[in-house]
């Protein structure tokens, strides 16, 4: 293309460096481009409007030495652990109209053609992590290699408010078949954007050969030699194009997608109508639809919140605000965990496997003692058996775990972090005891979701090194760490809490010394207006549907994740601090009291036990889906507002990093605040928007 309307941005170009390489066999030259940025693995390649300009250049020069019989094949690679992540997304906020956003969607589609329109065999060698425009590249060649090592494969498209636009949504399912290919397409970025690795990708069917990393490359023109000298013809399994299994499959993917999102996400709809339309459409026809599709979704509102979200988790998660300077933090050589139950085993495993320092769990008995230990073993076991580690790392990581009755067991540990039970005077108390055997300079955290640490640390010698270390259940796989500060704690142990979340890799944020701190404040504003919503009246299936889209999962059956004893728990506290605007409903007392540890049966239903438990309301006032939703996004904005106003957090984008890694809540809703702002109930609400205009939402012109 010769001129351009797209704006100019900082690409970091995507280089295509092609040499020639002598097929084993006297088959000829094979000319193989390697995908380079010139930087390491941790920038990966990515394609923006300059590199997919010098990529089309070389296939340009390649087609003609194609014609001239210079080469008699092409190959395209990347650079060490990266195979290619897709469309340089860092130029998007800059994309102000619909048909600058029409012309990146058409000048990828443009680009990886030239691949398919190569007079000679072409090939892939997925040598590294691969996602998005990425996956969709290698689909453009006639035949594909992918290393066994392969990380991370993926379309996240949709996770993001996107759809895989450069070729996806017609050339996997012509590939791999509708049900395999709307699994990477739809499935998995739903799935809290699931990633396979090589072995599973090659296994859907979108290689033709599995290769060890070692001699991947190797293989890989090896591969492509037997092929070109025709002593290899890899056989494609048929895909059932007929319209029962193809629209089958699309209508049972849509339904999916409506009960998760509740038709809240436009991206994996549009997905599904472009994936549906492939089955009869042209490959020109279908390109197409992929440029308006992605031209559309590219100034929706919904794509811009995923990207402000991605960008949250990408960089202000390593960029702490508040946090002090990281020279003030002491160095952590051994830690400590006073409690030996379920959430300090995992504790105890998380440290031992990321910090590699001896962890000592201490409990009332031997007995607790050993079985914490020995869920530590058991998972590394585990980790063993699945190749997560070798033999020689599991007995390293076993041994790095040890238990005591004593907590002299901690007198040189670094860091002690207690996981007793969530009463203020208990946990003084173990504090307190702790403080007899431990350094001066030893950090005491606690791992409370709801208690002042202020009132924890203030009859204690030290209270200066007593901090906030809140994790999120399950610890190794939620991302949040909330690092409260209270108000003795001096900027040494505040810096040594954050070097330490750092060196667990968790999304650590700084969290003012209040009840419940963040997520668990905003769930317990929002399960708490759902509650009450239900005992006024409105049946538990409409209150349950009304969130879809908005939250991970139903308010009820987020109340039976987390428990709910520890539910109700938290609703107390809550009510205790702000009894004006927190609700402890008695139904979910009275589930707590019969002990019913869910409101689900086994069969996914709501539990009979549980109906039979609450109590009608006198006069009941039924509301629609609609209104439930608005109900309960007002009071999320409002308790917001007042976080804010308290100085909670320094900053809106600190409470869209917490609810997105602690509670799960969607990439394109941004979180929370870009929703509130986007239907309006922030203003309405709280007389102003959280974000400035354009922050998580489209420009306006």
């Amino acid at each position: 293309m010769t001129t351009t309307t797209l704006p100019a941005t900082d690409e970091v170009v995507t280089h295509a460096r092609v040499q020639d390489v002598a097929l084993p066999g006297g088959a000829g030259t094979f000319a193989l481009i390697t995908l380079d940025n010139g930087f390491d693995h941790t920038k990966p390649n990515s394609f923006g409007p300059q590199g997919l300009a010098e990529l089309a250049g070389v296939l340009d020069e390649l087609h003609r030495r194609a014609e001239a019989g210079e080469i008699v094949g092409v190959g395209i690679t990347g650079k060490p652990f990266i195979f290619a992540v897709g469309a340089d997304l860092t130029g998007v906020p800059a994309i102000a109209t619909r048909e600058q956003a029409l012309e990146i969607a058409r000048l990828g589609h443009e680009t990886f053609q030239k691949i398919s329109d190569l007079p000679v065999p072409t090939f892939a060698f997925v040598n590294g992590a691969s996602m998005g425009g990425g996956v969709e590249i290698a689909l453009y060649a006639d035949h594909r290699t992918i290393s066994s090592g392969v990380p991370a494969y993926a379309t996240p498209e949709c996770f993001l408010g996107l759809v895989p636009g450069w070729g996806g949504t017609y050339l996997l399912p012509h590939l791999i078949g509708v049900e395999n290919a709307l699994t990477l397409i739809v499935a998995n970025p739903l799935a809290n954007n699931k990633m396979i690795n090589g072995k599973q990708a090659f296994e859907l069917g979108v290689a033709d050969e599995l290769i060890e990393p070692v001699t991947f490359l190797e293989d890989s023109i090896a591969f492509a030699g037997k092929v070109i000298r025709g002593e290899e013809s890899p056989a494609r399994t048929a895909v059932d194009t007929s319209a029962q299994a193809w629209d089958g499959a699309v209508e049972a993917a849509r339904q999916q997608v409506l009960a998760k999102t509740g038709g809240s996400a436009p991206a994996p709809l549009r997905a599904l109508d472009l994936v549906q339309a492939a089955r009869t459409a042209s490959r020109e026809e279908a390109f197409e639809a992929e440029n308006e599709a992605l031209a559309d979704l590219l100034m929706t509102d919904e794509l811009r919140s995923g990207l402000y979200a991605f960008d949250l988790v990408q960089k202000r998660a390593k960029r702490p605000a508040g946090a002090p300077d990281k020279s003030l933090a002491r160095p952590v050589t051994k830690v400590g965990i006073v409690g030996a139950g379920l959430m300090a085993s995992q504790m105890a495993l998380l440290f031992a496997r990321r910090l590699e320092v001896p962890v000592v769990l201490t409990d009332l008995d031997q007995d607790r003692v050993d079985k914490g230990v020995q869920y530590v073993h058991d998972e590394v076991d585990k980790l063993l058996a699945k190749g997560r580690v070798n033999p020689d790392k599991a007995n390293r990581l076993k041994g790095l775990v040890t238990g005591s009755v004593d907590k002299a067991a901690f007198g040189d540990a670094d860091f002690v972090i207690e996981a007793v039970f969530e009463k203020m005077g208990v946990k003084q108390k173990v504090f307190s005891e702790v403080e007899q055997v431990v350094s001066p300079e030893c950090v005491l955290a606690t791992n409370t979701s709801s208690l002042s640490i202020t009132e924890m640390a203030e009859d204690l010698q030290h209270p200066e090194r007593v901090v906030g270390f809140h994790f999120f259940n399950p610890v190794a796989v939620m991302p949040l760490l909330e690092i409260i500060r209270g108000d003795a704690t001096d900027d040494a142990t505040l810096a040594t809490a954050f070097a330490t979340g750092k060196g667990l890799k968790k999304t650590s944020i700084l969290v003012k010394n209040s009840p419940s701190f963040v997520v668990n404040r905003l769930l317990g504003r929002f399960m708490g207006e759902a509650g009450r919503i239900a005992d006024e009246g409105t049946p538990f299936e409409v209150v349950e549907k009304a969130f879809a889209g908005v939250t991970p999962m139903p308010p009820f059956m987020l109340i039976s994740l987390v428990g709910p004893a520890i539910a109700l728990h938290n609703s107390e506290t809550l009510h205790g601090a702000f009894p004006d605007r927190f609700y402890v409903s008695p139904n979910l007392a009275k589930v707590v009291e019969a002990k019913i540890p869910s409101f689900y049966g086994s069969d996914g239903a709501l539990d009979p036990a549980v109906l039979d438990l609450f109590e009608p309301a006198a006069e009941p006032v039924e509301l629609t889906e609609e209104q439930v939703r608005t109900r309960a996004l007002e009071a999320l904005a409002d308790e917001t507002r007042r976080m804010l106003d308290e100085g909670v957090v320094a900053d809106p984008r600190d409470i869209d990093l917490a609810m997105i890694t602690g509670a799960g809540f969607p990439f394109w809703n941004g979180g929370v605040t870009p929703l509130l702002d986007r239907t309006g109930i922030a203003e309405r609400v709280t007389g102003q928007r959280f974000l400035e205009r354009g922050a998580a939402s489209v420009p306006q012109a």
